[in-house]
């Protein structure tokens, strides 16, 4: 080959290979997590994906661990924990690195089978652990299991912390009950050590055991923390407590039996409740209560999950394998996602 021939090989086989690099980077720029993901469990294939809510492109699918079931994002939005639930035959969380889209070494939570339920507050991980009849509380730095109640409940299955983790509520599917557990301070008990003050106060945990309706499972808390509303899908109603006085004040007949999940929109105006057992969901005004509409998403349905700013919402339709994204200003379908097959738990993950 003449020197010339030589020289202009190079620079082509330069030229290809820069190429070849600009779409490589490309590629894995297009793949990193984005700041704002959506996050879906997939039951059957055993998978969280990892997806772009602006694309509705699944960028990544990361193992789940077995049976998984719901799944909650850290404060900055980098890891996720999903609880391997199994009806009480699994006993571990496994955590993921939301970043590196990798899962971690598995939380092994002991005698408390069952974990279900998720909710991230005080820099922890909260979680149900319904064999077990209680919920405890995972610390990240510690890496420990730091706090555990028992409820006295059959099936603690879901749970909501607030800031502060008091109060904590969960739902108690066959006791057909909620729990609204608060931290106390108190006087009394025994004497305080030699050296300090006589009224050193105590903390405990009060649980107040409220009545609802049979098969209570999906439940929310009213963003003006104020209400909590619970679906009962063996009775196919919704029960309405009064946080304040942690009384049931009315039960509506909202006709929503096998409801699985129920949330509030991010301003507190409509309530969607999915149920496995039709192909509608259901959407309530939060002032009237009353049904607004049944907005045909399948055969059934799952997870929901509301974009922070108020602008859609996702459902997992499980019988059908897909999400649908529902506008919340025309209340229709806008589009669907295939995160794998029978979609269940739904989460964000918001970077800071």
């Amino acid at each position: 080959m003449t020197p010339g021939k030589n020289l202009k090989s190079r620079k082509y086989s330069a030229a290809v290979f820069f190429c070849i690099v600009c779409i490589f980077s490309t590629a894995l720029k297009a793949a990193e997590t984005p700041s704002v993901t959506l996050l879906a469990l997939s039951k059957a294939e055993q998978t969280l994906s990892i997806v772009d809510p602006t694309t509705l492109v699944v960028i990544a699918r990361v193992p789940a661990g077995p049976d998984p079931h719901e799944v909650i994002a850290s404060d900055d939005g980098k890891f996720a924990y999903i609880s391997n639930y199994g009806g009480g035959a699994y006993n571990t969380i496994t955590p993921v690195d939301l970043l590196a889209q990798k899962a971690l070494p598995t939380i092994d939570l002991g005698a408390l089978r069952g974990p279900h339920g998720l909710a991230f507050a005080a820099g922890k991980v909260w979680f149900t652990a319904e064999a077990a009849k209680a919920i405890g509380s995972y610390d990240p730095a510690t890496k420990q299991i730091d706090w555990i109640l028992g409820t006295g409940q059959d099936r603690t299955h879901m749970i909501y912390v607030f800031p502060g983790r008091n109060p904590i509520i969960t739902s108690n599917v066959n006791s057909a009950t909620i729990s609204v557990i608060e931290e106390m301070n108190s006087f009394g008990g025994p004497p305080p050590p030699p050296g300090a003050p006589k009224s050193t106060p105590r903390t405990h945990w009060s649980e107040t055991v409220i009545p609802v309706g049979r098969g209570s499972e999906g439940f929310d808390v009213s963003p003006d923390g104020k209400e909590i509303w619970v679906a009962n899908a063996q009775d196919g109603t919704i029960s309405v407590i009064d946080l304040a006085t942690k009384k049931v004040v009315q039960t509506l007949n909202a006709n929503v039996r096998g409801a699985n999940r129920l949330k509030f929109t991010p301003d507190g105006k409509l309530v969607f409740v999915s149920t496995l057992g039709g192909p509608d969901l259901v959407v309530l005004d939060g002032m009237t209560r009353k049904e607004l509409k049944r907005i045909p998403i399948g055969h059934g349905a799952a997870g929901i999950l509301m974009q922070p700013d108020g602008q859609r919402a996702f459902v997992a339709c499980t019988p059908d394998d897909y999400i649908v994204v529902i506008d919340l200003k025309s209340l229709t379908v806008t589009g669907k996602i295939n995160a794998g097959k029978n979609p269940d738990g739904l989460a964000w993950a918001l970077r800071k």
